[in-house]
């Protein structure tokens, strides 16, 4: 998977959407191409020691995951995507996927297609139903050094995330050799249950989600630029539009 997708619905639509008891003041801020290190909607589950109670909460977290242990923030762009072979094996991902699963909200993602002549083409890539998908991830808490002193010894937390990739279906693999783990509605709430916090349960449930149906469409190259954003990117390309 590549590093930009579109997450454009606002905050109600997302508690709809995710069954979600609790959420952030916030109001979401739509975007039509989320770059890594921006600040993304989280859905996650949270169980209450004392009551046993399960609460499905709406937060938000920077996207590319800082492991517990990392001496600066940077090292959360080199880790966007996590692979789900390799999962419940990597120093930076095991604990989370044992303990800190979550789900990315977002209503497509883009990858860019390689052309035999050596250019890429942008494909906007989105579910069969246009609703929202819920991409499979991992979240991690991780103090900042640089924010411990007298005054503020535990310092400032950063809450960061990752979106588990696969190997892509025949069908999208045609577009790129990756695709986003995609949670449909009827196995969310196992992935998010922390309670299923043993490799075979968090192996069970990854071999259980099935390859995604998605719809490709054809956009324009702006969305390569971090700078561009709104609903046009995602516009299908016309031969008599400009593409600049």
């Amino acid at each position: 998977m590549c590093g930009r997708f579109v997450i454009a619905g606002n905050r109600a639509d997302l508690i709809d959407a995710f069954e979600v008891d609790e959420a952030v003041e916030d109001e979401v801020r739509p975007s039509w191409n989320v770059a890594p290190t921006d600040t993304v909607q989280l859905v996650v589950e949270r169980l209450d020691p004392e009551t046993g109670e399960l609460t499905r909460r709406l937060e938000l977290a920077r996207w590319g995951l800082i492991p517990s242990w990392a001496k600066s923030s940077s090292v959360g762009s080199r880790m966007i995507n996590a692979r789900s072979e390799t999962v419940l094996e990597k120093p930076s991902f095991r604990t989370a996927a044992l303990k800190r699963r979550a789900i990315v909200p977002a209503d497509g993602y883009y990858e860019w297609r390689k052309n035999g002549d050596g250019s890429k083409t942008p494909i906007y890539l989105h579910g069969t139903d246009g609703g929202h998908l819920g991409f499979a991830g991992l979240y991690e808490f991780w103090r900042d050094p640089a924010t411990v002193s007298g005054e503020n010894p535990q310092g400032s937390w950063v809450v960061s995330c990752t979106i588990i990739t696969r190997p892509a279906s025949d069908a999208l693999g045609e577009i790129h050799d990756r695709t986003p783990v995609i949670v449909p509605p009827d196995l969310r709430g196992d992935w998010l249950d922390p309670r299923n916090d043993s490799r075979p349960a968090v192996q069970g449930l990854l071999d259980a989600i099935p390859d995604p149906e998605l719809v490709p469409r054809l956009v324009g190259n702006r969305v390569g630029s971090v700078r561009n954003d709104g609903p046009d990117l995602i516009e299908p390309l016309s031969a008599s539009a400009p593409d600049a």
